[in-house]
């Protein structure tokens, strides 16, 4: 080299490659190229620098928001040590070294209309994150002493006469631990209605249940779905006086969760009670007698529940609900599936009822139950309402304002016309009630249908007075294993309502398969049962038995119940949900 010649001239040329957005943990990768005009023939240099990200920390106790990768600090040049040669490619061919340079430029400006929007998805999340942060704490209660109620709740599960025995079955839990981060969005926008699966049957398990989650970090809870119960309520370990084992662990309050007595929802729950609204208890104690001679006794509590919106996002708000401590008589039984009961009822303390003074939901509750015991699913608020299709009758208010209650103008088995009630009995108040697993009748309509029943026996079929299942089992030659197989011998069931004109009026129809099951002998059973002892005899009670197979709606907004026909695998509206943990979607 001459000694006059002029100094190699250095270029440096820095690409910055980001993560691809779906694994931002792989991190970004810098790659500095260097370039010189000196006349040594080795190829240019990189060095690379990966930035390994912040690993996004999950927590497996709860539905929050996945947190968003952190935006890449800035980094500072590395230290390159330049070669001090170039390869001739770029010392010889000006074109090629054009080239490379148009390919920097092009990475660059690459880099930053991706990076644009990355930020900005950063930041939106982070907006997200200060909406709403849910919390919630827990407390040793004291037993309250036991004052009768004055009313009685309606919830009947699987309550037959006594003297028939207990029809409950228990059965372990076959549901396994919930993936709550896959049930619930990070999406915590909030939408106008909420759908859950469920799960259950008639019979053996004489019940219903959804799941809720409540808590921080959330808990999973099943609860008994029932129209006829005003209050939510979990077991609580506060301590537990008299609990089952429950299907999960005790709910655990602490002081802070504790409903004061000043609340407008402890003088709604003491209202009945025999002891009346205490203003100046440091607790609101509450105590259920439910129809079946089942009772609760517990305090109210405030917690965080969780809740998965129509669109697969979630939202969360403080809920007031029962803290359990004190269970007695068939509530035993059926609690081995369930850890307690989701309230939806009209009263104001009421699931749907709370959420809808929230402004979350529209008050309207719908729910649909197979016909084959498997499930179904249940929903809140009017999203799911469908705009044709359903048969509408008006909600009325004489018998108690939390019931859903309408009446009957006739009712007939087959062609064949049913009392309703004494010879001037023109109409018949009727409750849909989700929380009882049978229909009970009026004693001179069951009376009338067990008569019209008789002619069973004449077509093939006898009466087995030793299967105690339910108070009216027939058997056949060999054991039967569907209703299907035997629904011939019997004949459909049908309520007028707003007219005894069969044009005019509005009809509930319910087929053998909504009153009859299949018992443990392989008998058909008769599920429609004497309700002499439910309301004095005073009421027609439809319980599950007789709403499988319908999507059944109660709009607390428009004062009216409805129904329609459907399989209840999913609503047309929502097309695809997951019905419990680890069953996958429908």
């Amino acid at each position: 080299m001459d000694s006059d010649e002029a100094p190699p001239q250095v270029k440096g040329f820095v690409i910055i490659t980001l993560p691809p957005p779906d694994n931002p943990s792989l991190g970004k990768t810098i790659t500095a190229f260097t370039i010189s005009t000196n006349t040594a023939g080795t190829i240019p240099q990189t060095q690379t620098q990966t930035r390994q990200q912040p690993q996004p920390h999950h927590n497996n106790n709860g539905p929050q928001d996945p947190l968003p990768p952190q935006q890449p600090e800035s980094v500072p040049n590395p230290q390159v040590h330049l070669p001090p040669t170039v390869s001739r490619t770029f010392t010889f061919n000006p074109r090629k070294l054009l080239a490379f340079l148009g390919i920097s430029l092009f990475a660059l400006v690459l880099y930053g209309s991706v990076s644009s929007p990355i930020v900005q998805d950063l930041r939106d999340s982070e907006d997200d994150d200060k909406d709403d942060k849910p919390g919630s704490f827990l407390f040793p209660l004291y037993r309250k002493w036991r004052t009768p109620q004055k009313g009685l709740e309606l919830k009947l599960g699987s309550f037959v006469d006594m003297d028939k025995g207990n029809l409950v079955s228990l059965i372990e839990d076959e549901v396994g631990d919930p993936k709550t981060n896959n049930l619930l969005a990070p999406n915590k926008k909030v939408d106008s209605s909420s759908i859950l699966p469920v799960r259950g049957n008639v019979y053996p398990d004489g019940l219903y249940y959804t799941y809720i989650l409540v808590g921080d970090p959330p808990k999973r809870y099943f609860l008994d779905v029932d129209t006829g119960s005003d209050l939510t309520w979990i077991q609580c370990d506060a301590p537990c006086i008299s609990c089952a084992k429950g299907a999960n662990a005790l709910y655990k309050p602490t002081k802070d969760n504790i409903l004061p007595s000043k609340d407008s929802l402890c003088m709604e729950v003491q209202r009945p009670q025999a002891g009346g609204y205490c203003q100046s208890c440091g607790q609101c104690d509450y105590e259920i007698q439910y129809a079946d001679q089942s009772s609760s006794v517990g305090v109210l509590a405030r917690d965080e529940l969780h809740l998965v919106m129509e669109n697969g996002s979630w939202t969360n708000l403080n809920l007031v609900f029962g803290c359990a401590y004190d269970q007695q008589g068939l509530l035993l039984s059926t609690l081995a599936k369930t850890d307690g009961i989701l309230g939806l009822s009209r009263s104001r303390v009421s699931l749907p009822s709370q959420l809808a003074r929230k402004g979350i939901i529209k008050n309207v509750v719908g729910h649909c139950l197979t016909i084959d015991g498997g499930g179904g699913y249940l929903f809140l608020g009017d999203n799911f309402v469908p705009q044709w299709g359903m048969a509408w009758v008006p909600m009325l208010s004489g018998l108690s304002m939390d019931f859903y209650h309408s009446e009957i103008m006739k009712m007939n088995y087959g062609s064949r016309s049913l009392r309703l009630g004494d010879p001037d009995s023109s109409v018949a108040p009727v409750i849909i009630d989700s929380g009882s697993s049978y229909t009970y009748f009026k004693p001179p309509t069951y009376s009338d249908l067990v008569a019209s029943l008789e002619e069973v026996s004449g077509l093939g079929l006898i009466r087995d007075t030793s299967d105690l299942t339910l108070p009216i089992c027939w058997k056949a030659e060999s054991p039967i294993r569907y209703v299907k197989d035997v629904k011939h011998f019997f004949k459909t069931l049908t309520l007028q309502f707003g007219s005894t004109w069969w044009i005019v009026s509005t009809k509930l129809q319910i087929p053998p398969e909504g009153y009859l099951i299949i018992s443990d002998k392989g008998n058909v059973c008769l599920g429609i049962l004497d309700g002499s002892k439910v309301h004095n005899g005073s009421t027609i009670i439809l319980g599950d038995i007789s709403l499988r197979g319908k999507l059944v709606i109660y709009d607390n907004v428009k004062h009216k119940i409805g129904w329609q026909p459907s399989d209840c695998i999913r609503s047309r509206k929502f097309k695809s949900f997951r019905p419990f943990w680890g069953e996958g979607t429908l």
